[in-house]
């Protein structure tokens, strides 16, 4: 059932991804065409664009935690046995866990001190741009503890205990030169 709701959110996550990215396509390009023809721009554009940048950047990061497709070695922890791996992945997993404290608690702290503080453009909270720190950790959060519990109650197959998976690319085939 958790793994439902997380794959729900994380749905959800990529839906707002699609809609914010299109946003910052028509934002942008509206504001180039208004700047060459018109001599003129949109002042919010520029400024939005990027917290729509930033946001995006957050989400994209919990969907690709919930995929376990970040950037890995497995070098060393495919090598080691069933139990090194299950210590690994755990170790890892609580690290990231603390990781993900020390990301909410700073973008808390900035959201604390820049509330009052408004945007010079939008005229809106800066909080807001420094909530996304704090939504990607409390997101990220659920799904390690998840994936902990999994392994903690043997749900995990020997397969997943390598937290990292391959590329789903085909190699590209080199043609080899004429002799």
């Amino acid at each position: 059932m958790v793994k439902k709701w997380i794959d729900g959110y994380c749905r959800l996550l990529g839906y707002l991804i699609a809609i914010a990215l299109a946003l910052m396509v028509v934002m942008v390009f509206g504001n180039v065409v208004m700047r060459y023809v018109f001599n003129s721009g949109f002042t919010v554009s520029e400024e939005l664009s990027r917290w729509l940048f930033v946001w995006i950047t957050f989400m994209g990061g919990v969907i690709a935690l919930n995929e376990r497709s970040h950037l890995g070695t497995d070098t060393l922890v495919s090598r080691l046995p069933i139990a090194g791996q299950k210590a690994c992945l755990a170790i890892g997993h609580l690290l990231m866990l603390w990781v993900c404290w020390l990301m909410f608690w700073g973008a808390w702290e900035q959201v604390k001190v820049n509330l009052e503080t408004t945007s010079a453009a939008m005229e809106v909270s800066v909080g807001f741009f420094y909530a996304s720190g704090m939504v990607c950790a409390v997101l990220s959060a659920v799904i390690l503890f998840h994936h902990l519990w999994q392994l903690v109650s043997g749900q995990l197959s020997d397969k997943e205990l390598i937290g990292i998976r391959e590329s789903e690319e085909e190699p590209i085939d080199i043609p080899q030169p004429l002799k």
